[in-house]
Protein backbone atom coordinates (compact mmCIF):
# COMPACT_ATOMS: atom_id res chain seq x y z
CA UNK A 1 0.00 0.00 0.00
CA UNK A 2 2.44 2.78 1.32
CA UNK A 3 4.64 1.75 -2.12
CA UNK A 4 1.36 2.51 -4.22
CA UNK A 5 1.20 5.52 -2.52
CA UNK A 6 4.71 6.34 -3.11
CA UNK A 7 4.20 5.97 -7.04
CA UNK A 8 1.44 8.06 -7.18
CA UNK A 9 2.77 10.56 -4.71
CA UNK A 10 4.52 12.29 -8.43
CA UNK A 11 1.21 12.73 -9.79
CA UNK A 12 -0.68 14.11 -6.78
CA UNK A 13 2.04 16.36 -6.37
CA UNK A 14 1.52 18.10 -10.06
CA UNK A 15 -2.34 18.04 -9.99
CA UNK A 16 -3.13 21.91 -9.67
CA UNK A 17 -5.19 23.33 -6.89
CA UNK A 18 -8.32 24.82 -8.20
CA UNK A 19 -10.02 26.08 -5.17
CA UNK A 20 -12.80 28.68 -5.88
CA UNK A 21 -11.82 32.38 -4.61
CA UNK A 22 -14.89 34.37 -3.78
CA UNK A 23 -14.42 38.36 -4.80
CA UNK A 24 -13.36 40.60 -2.10
CA UNK A 25 -15.73 42.02 -0.17
CA UNK A 26 -19.54 41.10 -0.57
CA UNK A 27 -19.39 42.41 -4.78
CA UNK A 28 -21.23 39.87 -7.05
CA UNK A 29 -19.40 38.60 -9.56
CA UNK A 30 -19.69 40.03 -13.49
CA UNK A 31 -21.03 38.51 -15.99
CA UNK A 32 -19.49 36.91 -18.34
CA UNK A 33 -18.75 39.00 -21.61
CA UNK A 34 -17.54 38.41 -25.46
CA UNK A 35 -14.60 40.99 -26.54
CA UNK A 36 -16.68 41.73 -29.29
CA UNK A 37 -20.01 42.87 -27.09
CA UNK A 38 -20.91 46.34 -26.87
CA UNK A 39 -19.61 47.25 -23.47
CA UNK A 40 -22.55 48.80 -21.41
CA UNK A 41 -21.11 51.48 -18.60
CA UNK A 42 -21.65 49.94 -15.16
CA UNK A 43 -23.29 51.65 -12.43
CA UNK A 44 -21.83 52.58 -9.12
CA UNK A 45 -17.49 52.67 -8.36
CA UNK A 46 -15.21 50.66 -11.30
CA UNK A 47 -14.90 47.03 -10.30
CA UNK A 48 -11.64 45.80 -9.77
CA UNK A 49 -10.06 42.50 -9.74
CA UNK A 50 -9.36 39.33 -11.78
CA UNK A 51 -13.16 39.56 -13.48
CA UNK A 52 -12.37 43.16 -14.46
CA UNK A 53 -12.02 43.06 -18.72
CA UNK A 54 -9.63 45.30 -19.86
CA UNK A 55 -10.68 47.66 -23.20
CA UNK A 56 -9.29 46.51 -26.44
CA UNK A 57 -8.39 49.10 -29.05
CA UNK A 58 -7.20 48.47 -32.51
CA UNK A 59 -5.01 50.47 -34.22
CA UNK A 60 -3.91 50.25 -37.64
CA UNK A 61 -0.66 52.12 -38.73
CA UNK A 62 -2.15 53.74 -42.20
CA UNK A 63 1.47 54.68 -43.62
CA UNK A 64 2.44 50.96 -44.66
CA UNK A 65 -1.28 50.43 -46.31
CA UNK A 66 -0.48 51.91 -49.63
CA UNK A 67 -3.51 51.17 -52.59
CA UNK A 68 -2.64 51.13 -56.32
CA UNK A 69 -1.66 54.74 -58.31
CA UNK A 70 -5.44 56.61 -58.79
CA UNK A 71 -6.32 58.19 -62.38
CA UNK A 72 -4.47 61.81 -63.21
CA UNK A 73 -7.91 64.20 -62.44
CA UNK A 74 -8.59 67.13 -64.18
CA UNK A 75 -6.86 70.07 -64.55
CA UNK A 76 -7.83 72.71 -62.23
CA UNK A 77 -9.03 76.59 -62.64
CA UNK A 78 -5.69 78.47 -63.77
CA UNK A 79 -4.87 80.85 -60.47
CA UNK A 80 -4.01 84.72 -60.13
CA UNK A 81 -1.26 86.20 -61.64
CA UNK A 82 1.56 86.62 -59.45
CA UNK A 83 3.59 90.19 -58.35
CA UNK A 84 5.41 91.14 -61.18
CA UNK A 85 9.34 90.13 -60.03
CA UNK A 86 12.59 91.92 -60.20
CA UNK A 87 14.22 91.64 -63.63
CA UNK A 88 17.13 89.58 -63.65
CA UNK A 89 20.80 90.45 -64.52
CA UNK A 90 21.65 90.29 -68.38
CA UNK A 91 22.80 87.08 -69.22
CA UNK A 92 26.16 86.45 -71.30
CA UNK A 93 26.23 87.38 -74.92
CA UNK A 94 25.36 84.47 -77.17
CA UNK A 95 26.98 82.92 -80.29
CA UNK A 96 26.70 85.26 -83.63
CA UNK A 97 23.86 83.87 -85.75
CA UNK A 98 23.88 82.40 -89.31
CA UNK A 99 23.09 85.37 -92.16
CA UNK A 100 19.86 85.85 -93.19
CA UNK A 101 18.17 85.72 -96.36
CA UNK A 102 18.13 89.22 -98.68
CA UNK A 103 14.84 91.08 -98.04
CA UNK A 104 12.89 92.62 -100.88
CA UNK A 105 13.89 94.60 -103.18
CA UNK A 106 12.99 98.91 -102.15
CA UNK A 107 11.27 101.34 -103.72
CA UNK A 108 13.39 103.32 -106.13
CA UNK A 109 15.41 106.12 -104.83
CA UNK A 110 13.55 109.41 -105.04
CA UNK A 111 15.77 111.99 -107.03
CA UNK A 112 16.42 114.87 -104.19
CA UNK A 113 19.11 116.78 -106.60
CA UNK A 114 19.17 118.83 -109.61
CA UNK A 115 21.93 121.10 -111.13
CA UNK A 116 22.20 122.52 -114.90
CA UNK A 117 24.83 124.25 -116.41
CA UNK A 118 25.10 125.49 -120.35
CA UNK A 119 26.36 127.98 -122.79
CA UNK A 120 26.13 130.18 -125.41
CA UNK A 121 28.69 130.17 -128.50
CA UNK A 122 27.03 132.24 -130.93
CA UNK A 123 26.24 135.92 -130.40
CA UNK A 124 22.75 137.11 -130.85
CA UNK A 125 20.75 140.46 -131.74
CA UNK A 126 17.19 140.48 -130.16
CA UNK A 127 14.45 140.87 -133.13
CA UNK A 128 11.34 140.75 -130.80
CA UNK A 129 10.47 142.59 -127.87
CA UNK A 130 10.54 139.24 -125.89
CA UNK A 131 12.78 136.78 -126.96
CA UNK A 132 14.08 133.31 -124.82
CA UNK A 133 17.76 133.08 -124.86
CA UNK A 134 18.39 129.59 -126.28
CA UNK A 135 21.90 127.59 -125.21
CA UNK A 136 23.65 125.49 -127.42
CA UNK A 137 26.50 124.33 -125.32
CA UNK A 138 25.57 121.97 -122.57
CA UNK A 139 27.97 121.60 -119.52
CA UNK A 140 26.06 119.54 -116.95
CA UNK A 141 22.50 118.91 -117.46
CA UNK A 142 21.68 116.78 -113.81
CA UNK A 143 18.58 114.09 -114.71
CA UNK A 144 18.02 116.20 -118.14
CA UNK A 145 15.64 118.92 -116.07
CA UNK A 146 17.14 121.61 -118.73
CA UNK A 147 15.45 122.02 -121.94
CA UNK A 148 17.56 122.96 -124.47
CA UNK A 149 15.66 123.53 -126.97
CA UNK A 150 13.42 125.94 -125.01
CA UNK A 151 16.46 127.31 -123.32
CA UNK A 152 13.89 126.72 -119.95
CA UNK A 153 15.05 124.60 -116.59
CA UNK A 154 11.75 122.73 -115.23
CA UNK A 155 11.74 122.27 -111.71
CA UNK A 156 10.95 118.59 -110.59
CA UNK A 157 12.47 118.82 -107.04
CA UNK A 158 10.75 121.43 -104.93
CA UNK A 159 12.83 123.61 -102.73
CA UNK A 160 15.13 126.48 -102.51
CA UNK A 161 18.01 127.13 -105.92
CA UNK A 162 20.64 129.01 -106.99
CA UNK A 163 20.92 130.62 -110.42
CA UNK A 164 23.73 132.85 -112.42
CA UNK A 165 24.01 134.24 -115.64
CA UNK A 166 26.82 135.43 -116.90
CA UNK A 167 26.87 137.29 -120.41
CA UNK A 168 29.15 139.58 -122.20
CA UNK A 169 28.04 143.13 -123.74
CA UNK A 170 28.59 144.68 -127.41
CA UNK A 171 29.85 147.29 -128.33
CA UNK A 172 27.64 150.45 -129.13
CA UNK A 173 24.62 148.22 -128.06
CA UNK A 174 22.58 147.71 -124.86
CA UNK A 175 22.39 144.90 -123.11
CA UNK A 176 18.99 143.97 -121.51
CA UNK A 177 17.85 140.69 -120.10
CA UNK A 178 15.89 139.35 -117.19
CA UNK A 179 15.97 136.03 -115.57
CA UNK A 180 12.83 134.71 -115.05
CA UNK A 181 10.39 132.48 -113.18
CA UNK A 182 7.28 131.04 -115.13
CA UNK A 183 6.14 134.93 -116.57
CA UNK A 184 6.97 136.79 -114.24
CA UNK A 185 10.50 138.88 -114.11
CA UNK A 186 12.82 137.84 -111.02
CA UNK A 187 16.58 139.80 -111.81
CA UNK A 188 17.23 142.11 -114.33
CA UNK A 189 21.16 141.97 -116.18
CA UNK A 190 21.52 145.72 -117.83
CA UNK A 191 24.67 147.08 -120.13
CA UNK A 192 24.27 150.45 -121.20
CA UNK A 193 25.92 150.98 -124.73
CA UNK A 194 29.71 151.37 -124.65
CA UNK A 195 32.50 151.89 -125.95
CA UNK A 196 33.99 149.31 -124.53
CA UNK A 197 32.45 145.41 -124.01
CA UNK A 198 32.29 143.99 -120.70
CA UNK A 199 31.21 140.93 -118.40
CA UNK A 200 27.98 141.56 -116.63
CA UNK A 201 26.50 138.85 -114.40
CA UNK A 202 23.48 138.55 -111.73
CA UNK A 203 22.48 135.77 -109.57
CA UNK A 204 19.44 135.16 -107.37
CA UNK A 205 18.37 131.85 -105.36
CA UNK A 206 14.35 131.21 -106.04
CA UNK A 207 12.07 129.09 -104.09
CA UNK A 208 10.68 126.97 -106.30
CA UNK A 209 7.54 124.08 -106.90
CA UNK A 210 7.11 121.45 -108.76
CA UNK A 211 6.66 122.42 -112.62
CA UNK A 212 8.26 125.94 -112.44
CA UNK A 213 10.20 127.12 -115.37
CA UNK A 214 13.23 129.44 -115.03
CA UNK A 215 15.03 131.04 -118.08
CA UNK A 216 16.26 133.75 -119.92
CA UNK A 217 14.57 136.69 -121.45
CA UNK A 218 15.48 139.33 -124.03
CA UNK A 219 14.04 142.76 -123.84
CA UNK A 220 13.79 145.04 -126.80
CA UNK A 221 13.54 148.42 -126.65
CA UNK A 222 13.93 151.50 -129.19
CA UNK A 223 17.83 150.56 -129.09
CA UNK A 224 19.27 147.15 -130.03
CA UNK A 225 19.56 144.67 -127.51
CA UNK A 226 22.22 141.99 -128.22
CA UNK A 227 25.21 139.55 -126.02
CA UNK A 228 28.44 138.61 -127.47
CA UNK A 229 30.00 135.39 -127.78
CA UNK A 230 31.86 133.36 -130.39
CA UNK A 231 33.36 129.88 -131.49
CA UNK A 232 36.24 130.22 -129.68
CA UNK A 233 35.07 130.98 -126.11
CA UNK A 234 32.01 131.13 -124.34
CA UNK A 235 31.11 134.48 -123.41
CA UNK A 236 27.59 133.31 -122.21
CA UNK A 237 26.74 131.00 -119.22
CA UNK A 238 23.81 130.11 -117.07
CA UNK A 239 24.03 127.87 -114.18
CA UNK A 240 21.25 126.81 -111.04
CA UNK A 241 21.05 124.30 -108.95
CA UNK A 242 19.20 123.02 -106.07
CA UNK A 243 20.38 124.12 -102.30
CA UNK A 244 17.87 122.63 -100.30
CA UNK A 245 14.41 120.64 -100.94
CA UNK A 246 11.30 121.54 -99.58
CA UNK A 247 10.55 117.20 -98.39
CA UNK A 248 13.74 116.00 -97.07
Amino acid sequence: MFDRLLLLSPVLLFLPLVIPVPPPGNASPAPCRRCCDDLEPQEGPPVSGLNQIPEVRTFINMTILKGDKGNRGERGTPGKSGEEGAPGSRGPMGPKGTKGQAGPSGDPFKTQDAAFSVGRRKSLHSVDYYQALVFDTEFVNLHGHFDMFKGKFYCYVPGIYFFNVNIHTWNFKETYLHIMRNDKEQAIVYAQPSERSIMQSQSLMLPLELNDEVWVRLYKRERENAVYSDDVDVYITFNGYLIKPTLE
